[in-house]
C-alpha cells in the first residue's frame, strides 16, 4: 500500500488526483512540511474504524431464521480458594 504526501497547495489545485492516489494507499496532506492531514477511501476508513457492520446486524441471522440451536447443560465446579 503506498503513501502519497501532497503538500495544501497541491491538494487544492488538484483535488481529483489525491483522490485518485487515495484508492491506492493513503494521501498524506501537509501544512508548512508537516503531515496534518490524511485522505482515505470510506471503505479503508469503515476497516480500520470497523464501522461497517453493526453487531446488530452481524447478529440479525435473517438468511437463516430456522437454526436448531440446543447448547449443552453447564458444569458448574466449585473448588476452595488457596490462600497459601
Amino acid at each position: 500500500m503506498p503513501i502519497t504526501t501532497v503538500s495544501s497547495r497541491d491538494f487544492n489545485q488538484d483535488v481529483g488526483r489525491a483522490k485518485k492516489a487515495a484508492q491506492a494507499g493513503p494521501v498524506f496532506i501537509t501544512d508548512r512540511g508537516r503531515a496534518a492531514h490524511v485522505l482515505l477511501t470510506i471503505e479503508e476508513y469503515q476497516r480500520i474504524t470497523g464501522k461497517g457492520v453493526s453487531i446488530i446486524d452481524l447478529l440479525s441471522m435473517d438468511a437463516e431464521p430456522d437454526i436448531a440451536f440446543e447448547p449443552g447443560k453447564a458444569e458448574i465446579v466449585v473448588r476452595p480458594a488457596d490462600l497459601t
